[in-house]
């Protein structure tokens, strides 16, 4: 299979915009080359140069990365990119956007961006290792080893950062979780390490679904973690103490009717990936459904939300 990188030069100040630009258009995962973040991490030896291209060390802009798969509706999605961007100009003085595209090999972008992907405490606890880097952890430490390959999920975006504090807080000992959407099972591992009983990964992408049940098995969680290709809920045997979905709006709003029937009474419901703009209209969904929303967090553009079953 072949891929479409489309990447972006731009400011610092605009790189996010940029990035959610990506996703609005499908991109499962962005990657953001940051000259002056690059500087720190070389500095504290968290990288090594060699691993970094002269390119992107001498480079003078941001640089946002995304790939799309070379289909039909390429062309829709480029011409709808460029339109966005260029719509961003009146948000940014002096704003500059400036994007190429490559045509790639599925091979050439698994390991294209893994110099650019480290050792991140995530939550109080949770810290996700890639799983070819050595890591010496504390001894409070709960490590997730992953290779995302072609799934999204790194742990770093901050919508899955958000997801994995609200796990931190809210599972408890021997409970049965549901992670919809799982993608390279980031927030799977991480329920697991947190206590979770049972968790079930779910995800409509065959390639995740494999990737997942990789990274299960990479953390010696293979008997806790169950993986089912599936769209949402559809067809999954429920009765969950918590559901995680870290996903976007519109799939959403067509989970909640399933996620209330495969709640627990009590039984929490954390959704990511809303971005702000839309955080009325699920919150109003939300409530019409029957959850109690508890508790809101911000990051950048995104917001996730953890909701109660009354």
């Amino acid at each position: 299979m072949r891929w479409q990188e489309l990447s972006v030069a731009t400011s610092e100040e605009a790189a996010e915009s940029v990035a959610n630009l990506f996703y609005e258009v499908g991109a499962a995962g962005v990657v953001i080359q940051d000259p002056q973040d690059i500087a720190r991490y070389l500095s504290e030896a968290a990288w090594e140069a060699f691993e970094i291209s002269p390119d992107v060390l001498e480079a003078e802009h941001v640089v946002v990365k995304a790939y799309l798969p070379l289909n039909s509706s390429l062309d829709c999605r480029i011409s709808y990119l460029e339109m966005q961007l260029a719509a961003l100009e009146e948000h940014f003085p002096g704003f500059m956007a400036e994007l190429s595209l490559t045509e790639i090999s599925e091979e050439e972008w698994s390991q294209s961006w893994k110099a650019f992907y480290h050792p991140e405490r995530v939550g109080q606890r949770i810290v996700v290792v890639p799983a070819w880097q050595k890591y010496e952890p504390t001894e409070d430490d709960l490590i997730v080893w992953l290779d995302p390959g072609m799934a999204f999920g790194t742990g770093t975006h901050p919508t899955t950062a958000m997801c994995i504090r609200f796990l931190e807080r809210y599972i408890t000992p021997g409970a049965r979780v549901i992670d919809v959407g799982t993608g390279s099972g980031v927030l799977a591992v991480a329920a697991a390490r947190l206590g979770a009983g049972q968790v079930t990964g779910v995800d409509i992408d065959p390639l995740a679904t494999a990737i997942a049940r990789e990274n299960a098995a990479a953390n010696s969680l293979a008997e806790i973690i169950m993986i089912q290709e599936t769209d949402l809920l559809a067809g999954v045997l429920c009765d969950a103490d918590l559901i995680v979905a870290n996903i976007v709006a519109d799939p959403v709003l067509l989970l909640l009717p399933q996620a209330h029937q495969c709640l627990t009474s009590g039984g929490f419901l954390i959704v990511s990936g809303i971005i702000r703009h839309r955080l009325a209209e699920v919150q109003m969904a939300l409530l019409s459904e029957g959850f109690a929303v508890i508790e809101i967090d911000h990051q950048d553009e995104w917001v996730a939300m953890v909701c109660q079953k009354e």
